[in-house]
């Protein structure tokens, strides 16, 4: 099968960022798993993704710095970015979405299987 896209998942919490890998894989994209913001940040300069699924709270660096600092690349201006986040009623997020261009945003817990079809829609490819 032919990936649908490189994912890059980041995620503090191995089992969350697993499962992630594992519905996005499953439905035919080639994740890869980053720990944190920092590390995210060194994959994404070291290989390109076509989409970047990150948690928010994280050590070293939040997934909201991590959007700020891939935005201001050529690279990644454009790169669709789904925030997951805990923190939903503690953070402005209409203000960040528009912000920092974040297509979406899905508070925890998630279905791993509705952040796979909100990837799919947003590359554009058929969901399954």
């Amino acid at each position: 099968m032919t990936p649908r896209g490189k994912a890059l998942v980041v995620d503090d919490n191995v089992a969350l960022a697993r499962v992630t890998q594992f519905a996005l894989t499953r439905a035919g994209f080639d994740a890869r798993i980053a720990g944190n913001g920092r590390k995210a940040l060194e994959f994404a300069q070291a290989e390109r993704f076509d989409i970047v699924i990150s948690d928010q709270q994280m050590p070293e660096m939040t997934g909201l710095e991590l959007c700020r600092r891939l935005r201001a690349t050529e690279e990644y201006a454009h790169t669709p970015i789904i925030l997951l986040t805990a923190k939903g009623l503690e953070l402005e997020l209409p203000a960040l979405q528009r912000e920092l261009a974040i297509s979406a945003i899905f508070p925890k817990p998630f279905s791993p299987s509705e952040v796979v079809g909100a990837a799919c829609q947003l590359l554009g490819v058929a969901v399954g």
